[in-house]
Parts: C-alpha cells; sequence; structure tokens
C-alpha cells in the first residue's frame, strides 16, 4: 500500500525516497563519542502560564548529566543562558515580550554555533518552545558555513506556526517554527543570519493535534511535511518515522531533534503547561527517540516547556531525561 502522508491540508503519497540507513548495529549520533554540552535556558516569556523557567532545574534535577555519563559519553554542563523573568518587563504592542526573547535566543544561538563549532553535541534545556528559534539559528549558521543544509524533527502538540496576525494570545511560544520558515516575526527569523533558516522540505512536524482556527492556514500554506496524531494512530508510530526521517535525510548533513514535552499525552507527561489529551504515549515516544538515534543523524537536540508546578513529584522530568537519553543513543541491548 502506498504510503501518504498530511500535507496543505490533504492526504498525499509520499514518494519512495529509497532506503534509510538502518545499521545492523545502530550507530550514536553524529559524532559518535562527542561531548554532550548542556545549556539550560530558563524562559518563561515564551508562554502565558509561568512555571516552564525551572524546567532546565527540574531536569538537572532528575540526573541527565549522570544518567548520560552512564552510557559512556563525555558531558558538560556550561550552565544557562540569562533570560529575564516577566514580573522586569513588559509585555510591548504586539507579541509579548519579543525584544526580549529575541536577545536571549540570540545568546542560545551563539552559545549551540560554538558548541558545533568545537565538535560538541548541543543539548538544549528549556523553557518555553520559543527557544527553538534560537537553537536552530545556531544549528544553521554552522552548517551554512560549510554550505550544508541541516533538517528538522519538531515534535508538538502544536504547529508553532502562528504569526503576530493570526495568534490568538500573543505568545510568542506559538511563533517560533513560523520564524524559522520566514512566516513569523522577522526578529525571531532573522537571529544568527538571513531568513528563512530552512525550507519546508527540510522539515517534519509530527505530532500535532491542537491549532488555533487560522494556524490551521498557516500549516497548510507552509508546505511541511506534517504527521498528525490521526497518521499515527493509522499507520504506526513506526511507519511514520521511518518516512519522516528519509524526508529529513534528503540533502541534509543531519537534522535537530526538538521535543515540546505537550506532545506527549498528559497521561504520563503532567507538568506541561499546554496540554492536550490524545498525545504520544509512553512506547511510541521511546521508539521515535530510539529511531532518531539510530538513523545517526541527530545533530542536536532541545527538550521544551516542562512545567514543573504542575507535574506529580517531577514525573515529567524523569521521563524528559528517560526520553534525552534514548535519543542520545541509550538502547536495550
Amino acid at each position: 500500500m502506498r504510503a501518504t502522508a498530511t500535507r496543505a491540508g490533504k492526504t498525499v503519497p509520499v514518494p519512495d525516497l529509497g532506503p534509510i540507513l538502518e545499521p545492523k548495529r545502530p550507530t550514536p549520533s553524529p559524532g559518535g563519542e562527542r561531548e554532550v554540552r548542556i545549556i539550560g535556558v530558563p524562559m518563561d516569556l515564551g508562554a502565558g502560564r509561568r512555571g516552564v523557567d525551572m524546567g532546565p532545574s527540574a531536569i538537572r534535577l532528575a540526573g541527565v548529566e549522570g544518567r548520560l555519563r552512564s552510557l559512556g559519553r563525555s558531558v558538560v554542563d556550561t550552565g544557562d543562558v540569562p533570560v529575564p523573568i516577566p514580573e522586569s518587563r513588559r509585555p510591548g504592542p504586539g507579541p509579548k515580550y519579543l525584544r526580549e526573547i529575541v536577545r536571549a535566543c540570540a545568546r542560545l544561538s551563539v552559545r549551540v554555533e560554538r558548541i558545533l563549532d568545537t565538535q560538541g553535541v548541543p543539548l538544549v534545556l528549556g523553557g518555553d518552545h520559543s527557544i527553538a528559534a534560537g537553537t536552530m539559528a545556531g544549528v544553521v549558521a554552522h552548517f551554512r558555513r560549510r554550505r550544508r543544509r541541516v533538517g528538522l524533527l519538531y515534535v508538538d502538540a502544536h504547529g508553532d506556526i502562528n504569526t503576530p496576525e493570526t495568534s490568538t494570545t500573543g505568545n510568542v511560544h506559538g511563533m517560533p517554527l513560523a520564524a524559522l520558515l520566514g512566516m513569523g516575526p522577522p526578529e525571531l527569523g532573522g537571529i544568527g543570519g538571513p531568513s528563512p533558516k530552512v525550507s519546508p522540505d527540510q522539515v517534519v512536524l509530527l505530532g500535532i493535534r491542537n491549532l488555533d482556527p487560522l494556524e490551521r492556514e498557516n500549516v497548510r500554506r507552509s508546505g511541511v511535511r506534517t504527521y498528525t496524531m490521526r497518521d499515527i494512530d493509522e499507520r504506526g508510530m513506526s511507519a511514520v518515522v521511518r518516512e519522516a526521517l528519509r524526508v529529513l535525510a534528503r540533502g541534509t548533513a543531519g537534522f535537530h531533534l526538538s521535543l515540546d514535552l505537550d506532545a506527549l499525552d498528559p497521561t504520563i507527561a503532567p507538568g506541561v503547561g499546554t496540554p492536550v489529551r490524545g498525545g504520544i504515549g509512553f512506547r511510541e515516544a521511546h521508539l521515535l527517540m530510539e529511531m532518531a538515534a539510530d538513523s545517526g543523524r541527530v545533530v542536536s537536540v532541545e527538550v521544551a516547556e516542562l512545567n514543573p508546578i504542575l507535574d506529580t513529584r517531577n514525573a515529567t522530568g524523569e521521563l524528559a531525561v528517560d526520553l534525552l537519553l534514548s535519543a542520545l543513543g541509550k538502547r536495550i541491548l
């Protein structure tokens, strides 16, 4: 049966892109034993509910550094990017706290680029998902100087392709993917170099199930390869991820993996600011991360939107660490 995906609001056939790399024994992500360098971004400016600025601390508390070392990886925690708290600033006209978010993301971009330049693997801990604009800007800057393209696997319950004109809230955490595609706020999209950062054929948006009314049209117009929860339900996570990895492998040096924890079902990840029922389950999430790692093409990873205030005994923080380990090479055998 011919594979299909959701694109521009329609179910379309997917061309045969050839076999994806499937080694007999999975290989680690690019660089093999490259040092993992952690960056915290306590960003709480892009969301409408406070608390995600504590996300990086919760993931550290769950033992991410030590558990990565247990995999045999060299790990350095480089500390946090400075981000002002909302109480110290005014939202301003237009997208809320846009100036402050752009500044923080610009700092993040420089740090990510430097880590890649020195053969490290950036592991970015958020913070709200507006950080994706900064992380990806740094990744793209590194590869552009080498005249290489890089893909983006964006795992989220939401599209994050709102613009200032279509957003119902003005919250920037709903705009980073639009900015990376050259559709969103130009200040956000222009961080670290020219906009757009990625073209639609370099992007896979996976796990969406909740879109703002006007954002739905933005997603259709964007041209990105989109896999909704219905696609995952009908076809299974394995088939969807195999196909997504083929898309991300075309003409790229690898891909950045951006995980918004609200992509997961709230029954396993209660500590997120914008939970949506019917999300990715525990084993599905691990399979996604394991298959990404097995491809050998993950160049950087970020996790966003952990809100410890809404969590239960740091269960979501613990799960975030489990998934990060799977994305960075942990295997059953």
